[in-house]
């Protein structure tokens, strides 16, 4: 086969799993580009950071960096480069090298530039700014009239939009991302969950769940279901879509992709050390704020108190703000009887339920 074919086969196989959840294609566009970089003479550059993209949707972060690494030391193309380096550097928690690239690719016309200032910027937890950084980049793509960036941009800034409790103009943007893309499954599970989590229509949200699952094999679909089904009290219905989950990420191939799912599911059926074993892993992928919750709350759960509280003082606290994480830190603060740090989490939960969903609303309230 010619070189270029392998670039070709690979863009095919990552749109087959963008559209299928068949992580089968993931690796086979994984295959696709291992040897298109044995062969390539020359665009190496190219292939290195597309073979990092790959491992990045693996969620093989460690992995992915070293492939970055070679491609900005050969100096072709160094804002695309840069801006690789940016993505990975912020999955695996090194926040200051991925500002500093940030800072590197700096242009304010460009669209990459602005969805990672838009990125950093709700990781600091101004959504404000992130939002208005995603707006200007989403007028650059319209104007391109690029199909892919187009949808990109609608499905993300749906995502803030949502984060924001902007539930009208969230549902707008998925709304024109699937006038773009009839099928796309991302946009459809952002409609679900505002069917679920803000009009308390679990029917209906799992209706259109459904009509995704017919045709994409992601796990995280089950997942989902699983918990409409909790809120639901329908036993039979969530022990269907978790056994469907778990048949699923039994699959080697999928790594690591779904420990956080994976490691919620363990607390919730106290299977504990399973759960911390998986906490730890993911602290040796990437350690994240994120990451370090998992291990926190998993000690928590334990009655290990101390080191969770250790855990949220060292590595949590003041480095995230994701409601999820807030609920944990909430927790365990209330554990350690800090009830001042328990007020102060609360008042900012009571506005994030729709993120949290229906069910968190009562265990916030008995905080």
């Amino acid at each position: 086969m010619q070189l270029t074919s392998f670039g070709i086969v690979a863009g095919q196989y990552n749109r087959y799993f963008k559209s299928t959840g068949d992580i089968t294609y993931l690796k086979r566009a994984e295959q696709a580009l291992k040897k298109a970089v044995d062969i390539a003479a020359i665009g190496k550059s190219g292939y290195y950071r597309a073979l990092a993209r790959n491992y990045i949707s693996q969620h093989r972060f460690k992995d992915a960096l070293q492939w970055a690494k070679k491609a900005h030391s050969l100096g072709s193309d160094l804002n695309a480069s840069q801006s690789l380096l940016f993505d990975v550097h912020m999955e695996l928690g090194n926040y200051e090298k991925a500002e500093q690239y940030l800072d590197s690719i700096k242009n304010m016309s460009d669209f990459g530039y602005l969805i990672r200032l838009a990125k950093w910027n709700d990781h600091n937890g101004d959504l404000d700014t992130t939002i208005r950084f995603m707006e200007m980049a989403l007028r650059k793509a319209e104007s391109s009239k690029n199909r892919d960036l187009k949808l990109w941009s609608y499905t993300n800034l749906a995502d803030y939009y949502g984060h924001a409790g902007r539930i009208k103009e969230s549902y707008d943007h998925y709304i024109k991302s699937l006038e773009i893309d009839p099928e796309n499954a991302y946009a459809k599970k952002g409609i679900a969950w505002i069917v679920f989590s803000h009009e308390r229509n679990p029917n209906e949200a799992l209706r259109i769940l459904n009509t995704i699952t017919q045709e994409n094999k992601a796990p995280d679909f089950y997942a989902l279901k699983s918990e409409i089904a909790d809120y639901m009290d329908d036993e039979k219905e969530k022990r269907n879509n978790l056994q469907q989950y778990f048949n699923r990420v039994q699959n080697p191939s999928y790594g690591d992709m779904y420990n956080t799912y994976t490691i919620s599911f363990h607390w919730e059926n106290n299977s504990l050390k399973q759960a911390f074993k998986l906490a730890q892993r993911e602290i040796a992928n990437r350690p994240t704020p994120e990451s370090y919750d998992l291990l926190a709350y998993s000690y928590y759960r334990i009655g290990k108190l101390d080191k969770a509280l250790a855990i949220v003082d060292r590595h949590i606290e003041g480095k995230t703000y994701e409601p999820g994480i807030l609920l944990h830190m909430a927790e365990i603060y209330k554990g350690a009887g800090n009830m001042d740090e328990v007020k102060r989490l609360k008042k900012e939960l009571a506005d994030a339920i729709y993120e949290l969903g229906p069910s968190s609303e009562q265990l916030i309230a008995s905080l």
